[in-house]
C-alpha cells in the first residue's frame, strides 16, 4: 500500500499580482507546499483607495483572480480569507472620520461574507492594531471586531485575526468578545501567533503559528493543537517578509524525522479541516 503525501499549508498567506505571485506560490509547491490560505492584502498594497464598503470589491476580487491562478499555475489549492485589517482604522479615520470610518469597514466585512455565502471564501479577516493607539479607537476596533464575529457565526465560518502580541489575558478577552457575538472561540484563529498553545487551548482561540527559528519546536513541545504561516506578504520592497513561501514546507519536512509525520497530519489536515470546515485533500 502506498503511503499517501503528506498535506503541507501555509495558514496565512499573501500574494500580490504586483509582487512576485505565481512564482511564490510555485517556490511553496516545489518545496512540497499542497495548500494556501489565502488573505487578502490591505486595499493600499493593491493601490486601490476605500471610500465606500462597495469598493471592498474590487480587493476581494483581485484575492479571488489570484487563487484561480495560483491554482490554474501553480499546482496548489487554494482556499481564500477575505475581510478587513485592522490598521485601515487608523488609516481611514482622518480622511473620513470616525463613524463612517468604522461603516465602511463593516460594510466591508458584510461584503466579504457576502463571498462566504457563495463558497468563494472560507473565513474572514479581522481584528484590532498591534500598536498604540487611542481609546476610542480601540473601542472602535473592538466593535468591529465582535461585528466579524457576528457576521461569521451567520455565515457558520472562521475568522482570521490580526492582533497585538497574544498573551492570556488577550486571548481571554477576543475569546470573550466572540461568545457574546455567539461564535465559538474555536472558531477564531490567531494569526502571527507565538507557539502559546496551551494558554490557546485554555481559551479555546486557535493558534496559526508563525515558522520561524525554533517556534514549531516549542509548539510541537505543548501540543498539536495549531496551524502553520509564514505570513508571506509578497512584496518587492521587502523580499522574503514575513517569511519566505518555502518556510513551511521545509520546516515540515525538517522536523518530520524527529517528530513524525503524525503530528502533521494533524496540524496541515485535521486542525484546518476542523476550523474552517473544508476538506483538504492528498
Amino acid at each position: 500500500m502506498t503511503t499517501p503525501t503528506l498535506p503541507i499549508l501555509d495558514n496565512h498567506m499573501h500574494l500580490n499580482p504586483n509582487g512576485r505571485c505565481i512564482e511564490a506560490a510555485k517556490e511553496f509547491a516545489h518545496a512540497g507546499g499542497t495548500h494556501i490560505v489565502l488573505v487578502s492584502l490591505p486595499p493600499w498594497s493593491l493601490g486601490i483607495s476605500i471610500n465606500k464598503p462597495d469598493d471592498y470589491r474590487q480587493v476581494f476580487d483581485t484575492v479571488l483572480k489570484v487563487a484561480r491562478r495560483v491554482e490554474d499555475e501553480g499546482n496548489v489549492k487554494v482556499f481564500v480569507i477575505l475581510g478587513v485589517h485592522p490598521a485601515e482604522l487608523t488609516k481611514y479615520y482622518g480622511r473620513l472620520g470616525l463613524d463612517k470610518t468604522i461603516e465602511v469597514m463593516k460594510g466591508g466585512l458584510e461584503i466579504a461574507s457576502q463571498y462566504v455565502g457563495k463558497g468563494q471564501a472560507i473565513g474572514l479577516k479581522s481584528g484590532r492594531p498591534h500598536y498604540e493607539v487611542e481609546p476610542k479607537l480601540w473601542e472602535a476596533s473592538n466593535d468591529i471586531m465582535q461585528y466579524s464575529f457576528q457576521l461569521a457565526k451567520d455565515a457558520n465560518c472562521a475568522v482570521q485575526l490580526h492582533t497585538e502580541s497574544a498573551t492570556e489575558e488577550g486571548l481571554t478577552e477576543i475569546a470573550g468578545i466572540a461568545r457574546t457575538a455567539g461564535l465559538a472561540p474555536e472558531k477564531v484563529i490567531k494569526h502571527f501567533s507565538p507557539p502559546l498553545i496551551k494558554t490557546c487551548e485554555k481559551t479555546g482561540i486557535f493558534p496559526s503559528v508563525l515558522a520561524g527559528e525554533d517556534a514549531i519546536e516549542k509548539a510541537l513541545a505543548e501540543g498539536t493543537r495549531f496551524m502553520m504561516e509564514t505570513d508571506y506578504i509578497d512584496d518587492l520592497t521587502r523580499p522574503g517578509s514575513v517569511l519566505g513561501p518555502k518556510t513551511v514546507p521545509r520546516r515540515t519536512k525538517q522536523l518530520i524525522p524527529e517528530w513524525g509525520e503524525d503530528v502533521f497530519w494533524k496540524i496541515h489536515k485535521e486542525n484546518p479541516e476542523k476550523v474552517y470546515g473544508v476538506e483538504i485533500n492528498t
